[in-house]
């Protein structure tokens, strides 16, 4: 799994209710995208490109067990990579299959804006602006075979231990 686009960043400790605020927990999957970081950053989810990377520092997805991975997916982000990712919050990314990689020294890597290659098999990141490269720490080969599948949800259908995702469920 390689991706190369533009960065955003976010800084420390990122909490899942600035990514998905309560405001938006009765909206379908699809409208929830529209309210990432609205408080913090209004009208950054209407500048997101589908395939855009975002890099964040330390501690990113901190706070609750909300669905906050899904909606960076939906947004149409392609993957985080972070200094360190909050437990519970990379668990999330991995069941909604979005990539996410810890990278201790990303955040100072980066402007926002720059072109970013976040190779999940390799365990590399490159700032192709700036042409610098960095290891990260690779996923455990399961997590990685897990992401590649869709997700656990996306596996669990596939071997029949759950019915299929309908529109509802997102």
């Amino acid at each position: 799994m390689k991706y190369q686009a533009r960065v955003w960043k976010f800084g420390d400790n990122i909490n899942t209710d600035l990514i998905l605020p309560v405001q938006a927990f009765y909206l379908t999957p699809a409208e929830q995208a529209q309210w990432v970081f609205r408080a913090n950053r209004p009208g950054w989810s209407e500048q997101v490109q589908a395939g855009d990377i975002l890099v964040g520092g330390r501690n990113f997805g901190m706070g609750s067990s909300r669905p906050a991975a899904r909606s960076l997916k939906n947004l149409g982000l392609s993957c985080l990579v972070a200094q360190s990712i909050n437990g519970l919050f990379f668990r999330n990314c991995v069941n909604f299959a979005f990539p996410a990689m810890e990278c201790v020294d990303a955040f100072a890597t980066f402007e926002e804006g720059d072109i970013a290659e976040v190779d999940f098999d390799a365990a590399t990141v490159k700032n192709i602006t700036r042409g610098t490269a960095l290891e990260a720490i690779p996923l455990p080969p399961k997590l990685l075979d897990l992401l590649k599948a869709g997700g656990i949800y996306a596996l669990l259908e596939k071997e029949g231990a759950i019915g299929p995702k309908t529109a509802a469920s997102g």
